[in-house]
């Protein structure tokens, strides 16, 4: 059984993931702000649930982290790095304020995260680090500038790092999922094609994450959609971006 710290444990797929790695018998570090959360997840596995909760952006705290993940375990087989948010930009009230909250979310947590894990993942025999990125960083969407930026800059920096560690054997893989039926999503006002159920979502990253690929991308034809809207020339893109921006002024729901 692997040890495991898992960020972004109190909902959506970060939730759902906890209990099907504690249900597989895995002994799991959970970190979120929200700590009652990660408590039921402690009282329902206490042999194996290891709570760190706290802000990940903060570097103290995510060192508070690393020095309890040491002294309780001494290594790490695998770390997933989930965390993450979403916020939608009105161009029109272009607000720097919010790409700094959602780049800070996303990317600047997951490198604090990776700055204490490596040590720990070193000492691992079979060490493993996943970061959920997203599909969107494949095709400019309207409203996306800040979401968008924050998982394409995660893409680059996690497969940069693929490359720089693979002499250390520890393997990098990468999670796109498409649109997941969670609590962050619910809240969005536009359709939301393929969208996957939350379980049928973790269900395929846990079927694939002992396999080590490096990357796991869902739904099939959502992915396959997008990858090929993203090979039209810029200017086809730029046609479709308006289309889609004016399709979601007319129909906000």
């Amino acid at each position: 059984m692997k040890r495991i710290w898992l960020t972004g444990a109190s909902s959506g797929i970060g939730a759902e993931l906890a209990r099907v790695l504690l249900a597989e018998g895995h002994w799991l570090a959970v970190s979120a702000r929200n700590a009652e959360a990660l408590e039921a997840l402690r009282a329902a596995w206490p042999q194996q649930v290891l709570v760190l909760p706290g802000d990940l952006t903060d570097k103290a705290q995510v060192e508070a982290m690393g020095e309890q993940l040491t002294n309780a375990w001494g290594y790490v087989d695998q770390v997933i790095l989930n965390a993450g948010t979403c916020e939608y930009l009105d161009a029109r009230h272009f607000e720097a304020d919010m790409i700094e909250r959602v780049v800070s979310a996303n990317l600047f947590s997951a490198a604090r995260c990776v700055e204490v894990a490596l040590p720990l993942l070193r000492k691992a025999s079979e060490p493993h680090l996943v970061a959920v990125c997203s599909s969107v960083t494949w095709l400019p969407l309207p409203r996306s500038e800040a979401y968008g930026a924050s998982k394409a800059a995660m893409r680059y920096l996690f497969q940069s790092l693929r490359i720089d560690l693979a002499h250390e054997n520890i393997d990098v893989t990468l999670v796109s999922p498409g649109f997941v039926d969670t609590p962050l999503t619910r809240g969005n006002d536009f359709p939301m094609p393929m969208r996957w159920p939350v379980e049928k979502a973790v269900a395929y990253i846990a079927a694939r994450l002992p396999k080590r690929p490096l990357e796991i991308a869902f739904p099939g034809p959502f992915i396959f959609t997008l990858r090929l809207l993203a090979a039209l020339p810029q200017g086809l893109q730029l046609a479709l971006g308006k289309r889609l921006a004016r399709s979601h002024q007319d129909n906000p729901s």
